[in-house]
């Protein structure tokens, strides 16, 4: 009880628990972006805030129908799944210099991002998709995911998304292989795309997008890539020796962040300073939001605008999946050389492999062309997390 009356505090109520960055010298890094404490303070803050931020919400349509009405206490993971997704679409279709700023008139590529994670059942990546998603895949509504749970759900509710038209890559086995997310980001191309325009258009009118959203590059030689890569980096704490290939993550441009935690407790992880993770915390409910008539929505709740959260690195709990965003063939290419830099830097052990080619050892090809109708759901079983986070665990 005494939890389920902690999920529902709000950020004014424990706003006094929230510290400003320390003065440091050392840089701070926000999704690829370094800055200093001393000097760009509120650059660091509207950074952050610019982040789209996705809580606990109450008093929504009932899930399916008949379900709940607030997911307070089991949603935690979902949200952090919107945010990193979130995170994609606006690189998509707002670019990484994005900001919002409080009373500014924003771009409607911005409410159509937003729109797309509205709690009611008929937005892409609503709390409502997801959960229905998952149930599908072993996973009632209620109950807790874990990281590549949500990475797999929000994989195929992309295959609907027609107006962002991303390739959504899951990195199984700790391995991202180069040739495959190649053949995906390009199978855009190699489709007769004009067939396609039609239903495109009719798929605008429902599911998260007002009449009117653009597609755009329908037929451009390379699908922006979202790849999501599922990772266990230890038994019950983080292995130390991954931490700097961690901080690593953070630095590089196509950085999506990473979501984890701790045990049943997760966070959105948008950057570092020193020794310290900085996050943003789905934890509080607030209540749902409705459009109004004019499709325009009270966006103010969506955007954290206090200091972030911060815990140490070493409290993190090791089931994590880091997230990049990949624009372009040139920015995918320019990924892989800093990944093969980074086993190179002395004391830090990589936390998966980059490969060309598929390894033989694989027993079945990747699930990345998945389509809406797909039901080959024996293949499909071992992508998808069990109870207990079934990762392979990584070792010295």
């Amino acid at each position: 009880m005494l939890l389920e009356c902690y999920a529902t505090l709000t950020y004014d109520t424990l706003r006094f628990e929230y510290e400003d960055f320390p003065e440091t010298k050392e840089p701070v890094w926000i999704l690829g972006r370094p800055y200093s404490v001393l000097t760009e303070k509120e650059e660091i803050l509207l950074d952050v805030t610019s982040r789209l931020w996705f809580t606990y919400r109450k008093n929504f349509p009932a899930i399916g129908g008949t379900g709940p009405t607030s997911d307070t206490g089991w949603g935690c993971m979902l949200r952090c799944g919107q945010m990193i997704f979130a995170q994609a679409l606006v690189c998509r279709h707002l670019g990484r210099d994005w900001r919002w700023v409080k009373g500014k008139r924003q771009t409607d590529n911005y409410f159509n991002i937003l729109n797309a994670f509205i709690d009611k059942k008929d937005s892409y990546y609503s709390i409502h998709q997801i959960a229905q998603m998952g149930v599908g895949e072993g996973k009632s509504i209620g109950q807790w995911y874990g990281p590549n749970t949500v990475a797999q759900v929000l994989k195929k509710l992309a295959t609907f998304d027609t107006w962002s038209s991303l390739a959504v890559h899951i990195a199984m086995d700790n391995t991202v292989v180069m040739e495959e997310i190649r053949r995906l980001c390009k199978s855009n191309f190699l489709r007769a795309g004009a067939a396609a325009f039609p239903a495109a258009e009719s798929d605008l009118l429902y599911n998260g997008y007002p009449d009117g959203a653009e597609v755009t590059d329908r037929l451009s030689l390379w699908k922006p890539l979202v790849l999501l890569i599922p990772l266990r980096l230890g038994l019950t704490d983080i292995n130390e020796a991954y931490i700097e290939t961690l901080k690593q993550c953070f630095m590089m441009p196509q950085s999506l962040g990473v979501i984890g935690g701790k045990p049943n407790s997760a966070h959105y992880f948008i950057g570092y300073v020193g020794e310290e993770l900085i996050y943003l915390d789905p934890h509080t409910t607030q209540p749902a939001v409705e459009p109004s008539d004019n499709s325009c929505i009270p966006d103010e709740s969506f955007h954290c605008q206090h200091p972030p959260c911060r815990m140490s690195i070493a409290e993190l709990d090791p089931s994590i999946a880091v997230g990049f965003f990949c624009n372009t063939e040139e920015d995918f290419n320019d990924w892989c050389q800093q990944i093969k830099k980074l086993s190179l830097l002395r004391g830090a052990l990589p936390m998966f492999e980059l490969v060309e080619h598929q390894p033989s050892h694989f027993s079945s090809p990747d699930v990345l062309n998945l389509t809406p109708d797909s039901s080959d759901a024996d293949r499909l079983e071992r992508f998808f997390d069990s109870e207990d986070e079934d990762f392979e665990i990584l070792s010295l």
